[in-house]
């Protein structure tokens, strides 16, 4: 299963294999950037821009997480994002979020405009088929209105379903996310900053300066951190229990006929995401992207369910659709709704932390960084403020925050229940089972013919995981951690691989 963004000749498929990692011991720079996405990747290049030394780190390959993976849309309309927002935070909040994405997708289609890089320009639709949905998208439609957006309402015409009610934003714009994430790290380079790929940091001391960055190719020291992964990996601050994690799915589909040009949202339940996209080696030929269809990681029966449904809407909706790619993307969505960044702890400001972008990380990952750079060389955005990690409108979320962590002790709980079976010694075919061996926990997985055994105990928390059957992964559904098949790391905010995997005694 490989991202439509991966397929293009010049491409890594996001299972390639990365160099031997180098040898970082004892390395210095002004700054080190944990994470190879599109929020790393601006970081870097703005900081390398203003002359600091770079490094930036990727425990995988570029865009192997949420950008390479996402549907690439630049929109400030965020299917129902503002009115979520609103119910929790005054208007100063939602109008600073979105001046945040504006800057974010501005500074975006600008430098895609300066390489050369295609964007489309799109309209963007937020729409619903249901009561309930309609309801939201009217509640949407005033939360944009109140913070400036020209929308206007929408009648859908192009979709092959009634649609009881919609909302419009036009000259937004949809990209192929990997073009731009190999731009951007060629324009690192090219200012003299430095991208190491399979490289894995582990932690980042506790001194306020310099910061000693621990990785499996050596403490590298830096006068400030910025951690631009998909939710960070330090337990400090507890980010681990103020996001949650969420997948969604996404297929490519040639389809005979017309598709619809605009890219549309849906605000029903499951809500489904449409766009069109080149096709990778055919000139002139456009693909159906559908997306959506998501659940909190780890905590449904079956992935592949999942999946099928979506497959299934897509066909029936597109009775012409042939598959041509399918994937998946995790997201963080922060318990009051506005993203997280800034310092991770309030005055430590040589570890800055991003996350929380609720599936919109092209445009908060570009605000993000403009952000943090901006508060590293010494001017701060005003819209940012609304944005930090210590708020105090986060006091009113508490709720939330109870809610969601007795969640985690309830998975935590059933989850060493399942320990009380015996392990299935070989389960079948694309399969995987959690049990005990004797005394020792034992997860055991079927893939392509291969059984293979692991410690199914999550390296974060010590939560149970649990077999992910539409990805073949191990899956924590305490904070979202991710392992494959043998136990290695592709999701945190776990950093270190099961035990009784390959890489575990590395």
């Amino acid at each position: 299963m490989s991202s439509l963004w991966f397929q293009t000749p010049d491409a890594a498929s996001d299972d390639r294999t990365v160099a031997s990692s180098p040898d970082l011991a004892d390395s210095r720079y002004d700054h080190v950037v944990v994470g190879g996405g599109i929020t790393g990747l601006t970081t870097a290049l703005l900081l390398a821009r203003a002359g600091r030394t770079v490094a930036v780190l990727e425990a995988r390959h570029l865009g192997a997480a949420a950008t390479g993976n996402t549907t690439g849309k630049l929109s400030l309309l965020q299917g129902t994002r503002l009115s979520s927002i609103s119910r929790k935070h005054g208007q100063t909040a939602v109008d600073n979020y979105v001046e945040a994405n504006r800057e974010g997708q501005a500074w975006l289609t600008q430098y895609c405009r300066a390489r050369g890089i295609a964007f489309e320009e799109r309209t963007a639709v937020t729409f619903a088929t249901t009561d309930s949905g309609a309801a939201k998208v009217l509640e949407e439609d005033a939360a944009c209105r109140a913070a400036g957006l020209p929308v206007e309402a929408a009648d859908c015409a192009e979709l092959p379903f009634p649609v009881q009610a919609g909302v419009r934003l036009d000259a937004q714009a949809q990209i192929d996310p990997m073009v731009v994430a190999r731009a951007l790290a060629d324009d690192v380079r090219e200012h003299g900053g430095q991208i190491y790929e399979g490289v894995r940091v582990r932690g980042v001391g506790h001194r306020l300066s310099p910061q000693v960055v621990d990785t499996d190719a050596g403490k590298v020291h830096a006068d400030s951190v910025v951690i631009a992964t998909g939710t960070p990996f330090l337990d400090r601050g507890g980010f681990f229990a103020r996001v949650h994690a969420q997948r969604s799915y996404a297929a490519a589909f040639t389809v005979d006929g017309p598709i619809p040009q605009d890219m549309y949202l849906g605000a029903d339940d499951p809500s489904v995401s449409l766009r069109t996209a080149p096709r990778p080696g055919h000139d002139g030929e456009q693909l159906l992207l559908v997306g959506g269809f998501g659940h909190e990681v780890g905590r449904v029966e079956s992935e592949q369910a999942h999946v099928n449904d979506m497959l299934r809407w897509a066909e029936s909706t597109f009775p012409t659709a042939r598959l041509v790619a399918r994937w998946s993307a995790q997201d963080y969505t922060s318990i009051d709704e506005l993203p997280y960044v800034g310092a991770i702890l309030p005055g430590i400001d040589g570890v800055q932390i991003a996350t929380g972008f609720a599936k919109w990380g092209l445009t908060n990952g570009v605000a993000a960084a403009l952000a943090i750079t901006g508060r590293l060389l010494g001017s701060a955005q005003g819209w940012s403020t609304s944005l930090q990690p210590w708020r105090t409108s986060e006091l009113t979320s508490a709720p939330t925050a109870v809610s969601t962590n007795l969640q985690v002790a309830k998975y935590m709980l059933s989850g060493y229940l399942t320990l009380a079976r015996s392990a299935d010694p070989a389960p079948a075919e694309g399969t995987g089972k959690v049990g005990h061996d004797g005394m020792v926990p034992r997860g055991v997985c079927t893939v392509d013919g291969t059984t293979t055994s692991v410690a199914p105990l999550c390296t974060h928390l010590y939560g149970v995981l649990r077999w992910n059957d539409a990805e073949n992964s191990w899956d924590c559904p305490l904070h979202g951690s991710r392992f494959d098949r043998r136990g290695n790391v592709l999701e945190g905010p776990a950093t270190r691989p099961l035990p009784g995997s390959p890489a575990a005694s590395d």
